[in-house]
């Protein structure tokens, strides 16, 4: 019941339309039950003289083959009735129309605004939710199940009132015409309605699992079309379809096992349903000839009936779909409920531009249950650059990740000029750092639209500077459309470096006061470093920055450097101080330059720090 509330408020905001459509249900249901009701006025009005022949003489009538005396021969009648039918199915045509165009007007405005909505919920998530949710899992939430919930909003709304209505319109014919098959027919049919709720519920269990599946399927398709590259490096192209056919046969067998029940389902009714019409039809038979009731009594009785049963076994299909939308209705909602653990608090202000520093006050952190960080003290004063250094999985890039907030501290607290960071706006603080990352996250756009991203009411001329401040405008200028061209999915039609000074132009544009720069070179050859080096000591001027893991020729020009190792800041100071203690600092040093005899930092190759 929680799931249909739910569901019906977001239907709520159209209810002039819904109203509408009920309405034209409403008459399209009364003028299919009018349909039978002229059944007998076409066999009695026109054909069989209804009164003042008594049955036996009736009878008797037909045993000697005298069957014209029967006939009334009405031409008025007979002319009047078309134009009545003609009227009805008109009348009747407009109301569907009108009916299912507002239906399918409602499901499909209220589907756009789950997607909306869910799209919307999902970029308020903190970044610890991507990273436990696969993309395809999510791209399956958002497109296959909220197109099933359109089938629960439109197709069961309508469904429900209009065939609800129907047979209730048909059922007061069935008992105005013959009250005593009435009560014949209603305790043989409702057997018919037996299979509706166990094959829902059965159907529901299945659809949840055929959705679950396809998140699974749309997963693999993400990672194997976008990691297409190294499946084709690692020649994998035929594990790679085994593995898809696996996945894809799953899908198929939980698929096909909804087709099952669907297909199952209706035969039944059929079976069931045709015996109580066989066993109406011999008791209504019986009264005819017997002269109880007249033919035209008895056929706009089985009109009546045999219509009736067609909207009852809708029912089942509608009951079938609204299952299957409230499998999908329950994941959406999951997912709706899903809380931020990066939120803002209703008090936050506006942090104003950094002045002093930034301080890390007995800072821990964890992901899960280990602890990443322990009790991390740092000052940092504003203009400061500094670097951070140490073995894969020290904590490094956890360290700066806490500054914009894109996960929360454990303990301790984080300070820029004294605000506590959980108690500003988001915005205003992530408006103050930029970020320059090793995995550079470039959009199927134009340079120029990927370069303005966070800025988008620069104007062209600060454009082209902000490129030609990352050492990017020439490269650019050469490709057919400069600034207009379109780059491909992920960047996919430029280099590595060209991809980097992109993000470093960007970066610039921001012109953020504090500045993070996440191995934004460490995947790149000597020469497009030597590039990119250029770009980020533009980048770098005059604000707070972090390097983090970076080669020896970025962290040259670092007032101090920063060594972490097991979660902890270990040593701190310049290169030249940290050498001299003979500490972790210098035996990551020697680890890095042992076999390539390097000394001093004039001489440093390309080579990674970690």
């Amino acid at each position: 019941m929680v799931l249909y509330r739910r569901l019906l408020q977001l239907v709520k905001p159209y209810w002039v339309k819904l109203v509408l459509a009920m309405a034209c249900m409403i008459f399209v249901s009364l003028l299919t039950a009018s349909q039978a009701l002229l059944v007998k006025p076409a066999m009695d009005g026109v054909f069989f003289k209804k009164e003042g022949i008594p049955p036996v003489v009736k009878n008797i009538i037909i045993q000697l083959h005298l069957g014209d005396l029967l006939l009334k021969k009405d031409m008025e009648m007979l002319l009047l009735l078309p134009i009545a039918i003609i009227l009805l199915f008109l009348l009747k045509g407009a109301f569907d129309y009108g009916q299912a165009y507002l239906m399918n007007f409602v499901g499909l405005r209220v589907v756009a605004d789950i997607r909306q909505r869910l799209y919307d919920h999902l970029q308020n998530l903190s970044l610890s939710f991507f990273t436990r949710t696969p993309t395809g899992v999510l791209i399956s939430r958002i497109t296959n199940d909220v197109n099933l919930v359109q089938g629960s909003v439109s197709n069961a709304i309508t469904g429900l009132i209009k065939d609800a209505v129907t047979i209730l319109g048909l059922t007061a014919v069935v008992f105005y015409r013959d009250w005593k098959l009435g009560m014949i027919a209603f305790i043989i049919f409702p057997i018919a309605i037996i299979p509706i709720k166990e094959f829902g519920k059965r159907l529901r269990k299945f659809s949840r699992k055929g959705l679950q599946r396809m998140g699974s399927l749309t997963t693999f398709l993400h990672e194997t079309i976008t990691g297409n590259r190294i499946v084709k490096a690692f020649t994998m192209e035929e594990y790679e379809k085994r593995r898809f056919a696996e996945e894809n046969e799953r899908y198929f067998k939980i698929f096909l096992k909804r087709v099952k029940i669907r297909a199952l389902s209706h035969p039944l009714m059929e079976l069931l349903g045709g015996i109580g019409i066989a066993v109406i039809i011999w008791v209504g038979g019986y009264s005819v000839v017997r002269g109880e009731v007249t033919p035209g009594t008895f056929f706009s009785f089985m009109t009546a009936l045999l219509m009736l049963y067609a909207p009852v076994r809708n029912l089942n299909k509608v009951n079938l779909e609204v299952q299957e939308g409230l499998a999908a209705a329950a994941r959406i909602f999951e997912l709706l409920d899903t809380v931020a653990e990066v939120r803002e608090e209703k008090d936050a202000v506006s942090l104003p531009p950094i002045s002093k520093g930034i301080e890390f006050k007995e800072v821990t952190f964890k992901y899960d249950s280990a602890p990443v960080l322990r009790a991390i003290s740092l000052h940092v004063r504003a203009g400061e650059i500094i670097a951070i250094v140490g073995m894969s999985g020290a904590g490094k890039t956890s360290l700066v990740n806490l500054l914009p907030r894109f996960y929360d501290v454990e303990e301790g607290r984080i300070l820029i000029d004294g605000f506590d960071i959980r108690k500003v706006t988001l915005k205003s603080l992530r408006e103050q750092i930029g970020l320059v990352t090793q995995q550079t996250i470039l959009f199927n756009d134009t340079v120029k639209n990927n370069i303005a991203y966070g800025s988008l009411l620069r104007s062209d001329q600060e454009i082209i500077e902000a490129a030609k401040a990352a050492n990017a405008h020439g490269f650019i200028q050469r490709f057919p459309l400069g600034y207009d061209t379109v780059i491909g999915e992920g960047g996919v039609k430029l280099s590595g470096g060209e991809r980097q000074r992109i993000s470093i132009a960007r970066a610039i544009l921001k012109n953020a006061p504090i500045l993070i720069l996440d191995e934004a070179t460490s995947s790149l050859d000597s020469d497009s470093e030597t590039e990119v080096q250029m770009a980020m000591d533009s980048l770098m001027r005059g604000r707070t920055v972090f390097v983090i893991a970076h080669r020896l020729s970025t962290i040259r020009n670092a007032h101090r450097i920063i060594v972490l190792s097991d979660g902890g800041i270990v040593e701190e100071g310049t290169h030249e101080a940290l050498m001299a203690l003979n500490g972790e600092y210098r035996r990551l040093y020697d680890l890095q330059f042992r076999d390539d005899g390097m000394r001093g930092w004039k001489s440093v190759k390309a080579k990674k720090i970690y």
